[in-house]
């Protein structure tokens, strides 16, 4: 069982940055695939970031590629979200998720999910 608590999110101005952290509780988190996730509103939960175990290999959304970085530090159980030149579609609740599947960008592969963090973008 992991828990997951995300934190960091906030407004920002278009092309500011903001960084997102999720603490994980519970055993074994260097085991587990880290990823983000975003929903807008109206919209369905979609893909960010994926991060294997060691932290080496890294996965993104086009969308996000170039501007988001995915990091982790497995000694204090957390992941991390880099965001930079944001913009107004980048606004959405922020979710990390906990999987031990290898696929990374499926909603279904992930089994611990954290509540949630606003992330506002403002033109």
């Amino acid at each position: 069982q992991v828990t997951l608590v995300e934190s960091g999110g906030g407004s920002v101005q278009a092309g500011g940055s903001l960084g997102l952290s999720c603490a994980a509780s519970g055993r074994a988190f260097s085991t587990y695939l880290m990823a983000w996730f975003r929903q807008a509103p109206g919209k369905e939960r979609e893909f960010v970031a994926a991060i294997e175990t060691s932290g080496d290999d890294t996965s993104y959304a086009d969308s996000v590629k170039g501007r988001f970085t995915i990091f982790r530090d497995n000694d204090k159980n957390t992941v991390f979200l880099q965001m930079s030149r944001l913009k107004p579609e980048d606004t959405a609740v922020y979710y990390c998720a906990a999987s031990r599947s290898r696929e990374r960008r499926s909603i279904s592969a992930y089994n611990f999910w954290g509540q949630g963090t606003q992330v506002t973008v403002a033109s």
